[in-house]
């Protein structure tokens, strides 16, 4: 009888053991997963930021006014101090990447500096220009080494778990792809030296109506918006599973979000439309395009086609691009050689068929209405008197845009260049201020071919 009870409690004991490592196990292993999370976050986090502080940078050599040069410095140092922040959360204790952070600090530093004092009485003079240029260049060496551990993280799913217990156990010399990388950046900033030219020389926002309040037409059902969203598919009934859901009720600017799925191709479609006037606001096909059969030309063609088909009309090709095997174009609408940038449509075209896999109209529907455009007080001439002399102008005409507090003004828009760069200028035509300095994207490199 007591060896029984015995037995038992040893089995209890077993038991309650296995139970406690078992769960000592589970919250070990959820304290890594959201450790290794906050690392990828913060590193994805860090590549983004760097990218848009090159792009930014990049905008601030092609300004010429204050008017522009404040807020855009402003906004250098507001994205360096987040990329300062990602680097911090990042596991680096262990590993050399002092000069990376000094070289977000000075940026920091210097742009803060220049952005606050009154660029009017004092615009940058030539070492700070130079200066920009300067850190223009290495934003752009660091982006590029960002990029490529970027790409052999998500490639060969690479941990940052490793990265820290490497570091931790003093084996950082040995083969990991993740720490050669960064030292590679933090070799790459080494070399750019001391830049004591960085410390610069001293002596309320209205929102976009959000409502698509311009809309008109009857308020449709969810059975008429599965039909809208088939017509756009061209989707015949079929093996069909659909699934619709109501946004905003009791709203005349809800919409409705459509899925449709062909059981048969396990092809799936989605469509958000609007419930007043059936409006797509945007659609997607989910299709893969694994081949390219037709040009940009012929995928213009046949965006065009789609959208007169579907009653959007006065719209002009402004942008094209391709990635892989798909075409993105964006519209704008454009009145009497106006263009209309905040009624913008984007069509993605497969370039193995040509057929529209994804379309956004969601701009076009909040901004699009009958407007009066105003005849310029400045000519085109005085216009391009207050473009940066850096910048050779390569293309003019006039445009409508929404400025930086939510107002629309009519500004002449000059297309230039600053070297391999290139940039879209909008200069206000009432008054001659630089409203807005856009850095046009480069081709992508294929960080593959890079390794």
């Amino acid at each position: 009888m007591i060896r029984n009870i015995v037995i038992v409690l040893l089995v209890v004991v077993v038991a309650g053991t296995a139970f406690w490592g078992y769960q000592e196990h589970k919250e070990k292993n959820a304290i890594l997963i959201n450790a290794e999370n906050t690392y990828q976050r913060a590193f994805h986090d860090l590549s983004y930021q760097v990218d848009l502080l090159h792009d930014k940078v990049g905008s601030t050599l092609a300004m010429n006014s204050r008017y522009s040069l404040s807020p855009a410095l402003t906004d250098v140092w507001r994205i360096t101090s987040e990329a300062q922040s990602d680097v911090g959360q990042l596991p680096l204790t262990l590993l050399p990447f002092n000069k990376t952070e000094e070289f977000l600090s000075k940026i920091a530093d210097f742009s803060y500096k220049t952005a606050v004092r009154d660029l009017e009485k004092e615009p940058l003079n030539d070492k700070e220009y130079s200066t920009l240029q300067s850190l223009y260049t290495q934003a752009g060496d660091i982006q590029d080494e960002l990029r490529k551990v970027q790409y052999l993280v998500l490639k060969n799913n690479l941990r940052w778990m490793d990265v820290e217990m490497a570091l931790a156990s003093g084996k950082e010399n040995s083969d990991n792809t993740i720490i050669d990388g960064l030292k590679t950046v933090e070799k790459k900033v080494s070399g750019y030296g001391e830049t004591n030219e960085m410390n610069p020389t001293f002596t309320s926002v209205q929102q976009k109506e959000e409502n698509y309040k311009n809309l008109e037409g009857k308020v449709y059902t969810k059975e008429e918006a599965v039909d809208v969203a088939k017509g756009y598919a061209h989707i015949k009934n079929g093996n069909l599973k659909v699934n619709v859901e109501e946004n905003g009720k009791g709203s005349d600017y809800g919409f409705y979000s459509v899925s449709i799925l062909d059981k048969d191709t396990n092809n799936e479609v989605n469509m958000d439309l609007t419930k007043k006037g059936g409006y797509p606001i945007w659609y997607i096909n989910n299709r893969d395009v694994n081949k390219t059969n037709i040009d940009l030309n012929q995928a213009y063609t046949k965006a065009a086609d789609f959208l007169k088909e579907h009653d959007f009309s006065s719209l002009e090709l402004f942008e094209s691009a391709q990635y892989d095997n798909i075409a993105l174009l964006n519209f704008v609408t454009s009145i009497d050689g106006v263009k209309i940038y905040p009624d913008s449509v984007k069509v993605k075209i497969a370039l193995d068929d040509g057929s529209v896999i994804g379309f956004s109209a969601d701009e076009f529907l909040k901004s699009h209405k009958v407007r009066e455009i105003g005849n310029p007080k400045i000519s085109e001439e005085e216009a391009k008197k207050k473009i940066n002399l850096n910048v050779k102008i390569m293309d003019q005409g006039k445009a409508l845009i929404i400025n930086d507090i939510g107002e629309e003004v009519l500004c002449y828009e000059f297309l230039g260049t600053i070297k391999e760069d290139t940039y879209r200028i909008f200069i206000n035509a009432d008054n001659g201020q630089e409203e807005k300095v856009e850095k046009l994207k480069n081709s992508e490199p294929i960080y593959e071919n890079l390794m």
